[in-house]
């Protein structure tokens, strides 16, 4: 049984005498224990709306959460404020995306942290401080009793997020959620960050959701990925296979946008084309539509199924695409994401496809 079981999450924001928005339509995946799941989008699709679904951090009007989200037998969207308090912090954690806006910044770094310890583990004065300090300590930062005294804004960037992750490992949680930790940071303080989840999830047995558009983070990290547009998931897999045989169309042009290290002076980047906001309804078919080069009319005859590729599929690869992908992928190793191997070969729309997508029909936005 999946230590966390989710199933059709929907998000819908209302305001007043606004049209209401869709921002998650429908998001299923489990997460087991010791295991890295990663949710994988470009910015808008519902990634982030999802984790604070899960942790009940959006706000009580304005908002309809549905489905279910199982964790350990218990439905996390049907629970009372104040039981899922005491859930967050000893069995829930969570790493925001942006550490200086989420530390309160007229507060020591040191009350902070003791105020989980206190809250959760009972642990007061002299004692707390030697646990915080000892955090502070393991997850890499330097003189931890000094930093225990100092304000947010007098460290750095990466200390800011060590000290968001010391305080989410605080009490050891059974599942943590990390959104997007490594936005903001150089690349070798996104390495460190990245190896001291990896190595919470290693020692402790955690399970990490992994939330980031960074496909290089999820090829080091996740075990299982799960690809979301428009609120959905529009492919599912293990890393490896994902990377060398990805299906949806939208997989398949974000694999083959990864810049090359061995690619010649002046070749162009292959993005894919067009924005979140082009878009068409899922009730009228595939969202993704007015943006892909593989797409057929079939394609707009309602919201097509996550399921299988085809009897031959990897156990667990399932697409949401009624005409998968077939051309090879520039990048097909996992040692190959930015790092050699041939420039991508421009997609090619199947034989037989209208030649023009369709335009994006004025919708609700989405938002992540």
């Amino acid at each position: 049984m999946p230590l966390l079981s989710v199933d059709e999450l929907k998000v819908t924001f209302a305001g007043h005498g606004r049209r209401a928005t869709t921002a998650v339509s429908g998001v299923s995946f489990d997460v087991d224990e010791g295991q890295v799941v990663g949710l994988v989008g470009e910015s808008g699709c519902g990634k982030s709306v999802t984790s604070l679904a899960l942790m009940g951090l959006l706000p009580a009007k304005g908002v309809r959460v549905e489905g279910r989200a199982d964790y350990r037998g218990t439905d996390l969207l049907s629970l009372s404020p104040s039981r899922l308090r005491d859930l967050r912090g000893t069995q829930l954690a969570m790493i925001f995306q942006d550490p200086l806006s989420s530390l309160n910044p007229v507060v020591p770094i040191g009350v902070q942290v003791t105020e989980i310890l206190s809250r959760h583990r009972g642990l007061r004065g002299q004692a707390a401080r030697d646990e915080a300090a000892t955090l502070l300590d393991r997850v890499g930062i330097p003189d931890p009793r000094r930093r225990l005294k100092e304000y947010p804004h007098q460290l750095s960037g990466g200390m800011r997020q060590r000290a968001l992750i010391a305080m989410a490992v605080a009490c050891a949680p059974r599942l943590l959620i990390a959104d997007e930790p490594t936005t903001a940071l150089d690349v070798t303080i996104q390495a460190q960050i990245l190896e001291l989840l990896k190595e919470l999830v290693d020692q402790q047995g955690t399970a990490l959701l992994m939330i980031t558009h960074d496909l290089g983070v999820v090829a080091g990290l996740c075990d299982e990925v799960n690809v979301l547009y428009a609120g959905k998931v529009v492919e599912s897999a293990d890393r490896r296979t994902l990377f060398a045989e990805p299906a949806h169309p939208y997989a398949h042009g974000l694999l083959n946008s990864i810049p090359r290290l061995d690619a010649p002076r002046g070749q162009p980047l292959n993005p894919v084309r067009g924005s979140i906001n082009d878009q068409i309804a899922w009730a009228d078919g595939c969202a993704f539509a007015p943006r892909c080069d593989f797409y057929t009319l079939d394609c707009l005859q309602g919201t097509p199924e996550l399921g299988p590729l085809n009897a031959d599929a990897v156990a667990g690869h399932q697409v949401r695409c009624v005409n998968p992908v077939r051309e090879p992928l520039a990048v097909t190793t996992l040692a190959e994401v930015g790092a050699g191997g041939d420039p991508p070969a421009e997609a090619a729309a199947p034989k037989g496809a209208p030649k023009t997508a369709p335009k994006a029909a004025p919708k609700e936005e989405t938002s992540e």
